[in-house]
């Protein structure tokens, strides 16, 4: 079996489902498993909360049957809502919690044939501008949809633009455009997603939504999982699959672009882009060997990278290399390659093998 694996610690997980709790106590929390758990096994994921965790959230139909097919019973909230009206029916038949998030999912919704009525989560846009309704069209649906057949409870819930930026004023607009409706009285509210349940205790309402922060990455640029005490839940391993002496002046990988200023040992690892390690980690970027870090060298390829090892004479061919984890953090790759842990997570491919243990 080719050498690589994410491991995926179950309890780690619960650590910082229980952590979000925390942050916020007497509120309920929707873990969400959207992106199958960013990466890390959705049937897993469920499993290992459903006796914890408040309930779920996915982002596709398709998603919720995964879900369903693990936990039946468990509170599933549908974030992005139904896309064709015979979707109401499926929702109804998994008794799923939905967004309603324009005019027409709430015409579809009124139209639906459905005897199960359902919990509606109307999302405002407060600000971000990607979904949701304008305060006063929310009013308006709100009282149309309030004692329709088709509908249970009416919930409120929206979105921060900003909140992995803690002081940003949209962040305090939004919450003012939150509040302006809650005289109407809703059944339940939402608004805090991972870095809001951090630091923004205004915006910790009847329901959170931590994502990214689950599964041990941090929302924040500033702020390590460490210090917000989190506990890295995937640790992406591989192994050296061969080890070669490169010449001064000679080049490693395609394109030719490193070159070596001393005589070096090379190290060929068995992990690349097609298994979701990014192509545009630079030289340099850390690797773990042997408790070690030690640099990228050359482009990464479809199936290997390179590691410079001549400082670790003693590395050998077989050996560990853990490409983001405890030692070598996902945000810290995400950094060096210009982009967000949720990305790399997600990105993990099916040909990767995931080992799920419990501590």
């Amino acid at each position: 079996m080719r050498p690589l694996v994410a491991t995926v610690d179950l309890a780690a997980l619960r650590h910082n489902y229980q952590l979000a709790k925390q942050c916020a106590p007497g509120r309920k929390a929707f873990a969400v498993v959207k992106a199958n758990a960013y990466g890390h096994g959705a049937p897993a994921a469920v499993t290992c909360l459903a006796d914890v965790a408040d309930g779920f959230a996915v982002a596709s139909l398709e998603e919720a049957e995964q879900v369903r097919a693990v936990d039946r019973d468990a509170r599933l909230l549908l974030l992005e809502g139904c896309f064709e009206p015979e979707e109401y029916v499926r929702a109804a038949a998994l008794r799923l919690d939905i967004a309603v998030q324009g005019e027409a999912q709430a015409i579809a919704l009124l139209d639906a044939s459905i005897t199960q009525p359902l919990n509606v989560w109307l999302k405002l846009d407060s600000g971000m501008h990607r979904l949701g309704f304008a305060a006063e069209a929310l009013r308006q649906w709100h009282s149309r949809l309030k004692g329709a057949p088709q509908v249970a409870e009416i919930n409120l819930m929206s979105h921060f633009a900003c909140a992995d930026e803690r002081g940003h004023p949209l962040n305090e607009a939004q919450l003012e455009r939150f509040s302006g409706l809650l005289d109407l009285g809703f059944d339940h509210r939402s608004f805090a997603n991972s870095a809001a349940v951090l630091t923004l205790p205004a915006a910790h309402m009847d329901w959170l939504r931590p994502g990214i922060m689950l599964y041990g990455a941090s929302p924040f640029a500033e702020l390590s999982a460490e210090t917000l005490g989190l506990k890295p839940v995937m640790t992406l391993t591989a192994a050296i699959i061969a080890v070669r002496d490169v010449m001064a002046g000679e080049s490693v990988g395609y394109g030719a672009g490193w070159v070596a200023q001393r005589p070096s040992r090379i190290a060929t690892v068995s992990c690349g882009y097609a298994d979701g390690y990014p192509r545009t980690a630079p030289p340099g970027t850390s690797v773990i060997i042997r408790g070690q870090r030690m640099p990228l060298v050359g482009r990464v390829s479809m199936d290997m990278l390179a590691a410079d090892i001549t400082d670790l004479p003693e590395a050998a061919l077989g050996d560990e290399v853990e490409l983001w984890g405890a030692q070598a953090s996902i945000d810290e790759l995400a950094r060096a390659c210009g982009t967000i842990g949720y990305e790399l997570l997600t990105k993990v491919t099916q040909r990767v093998p995931r080992r799920y243990i419990n501590g």
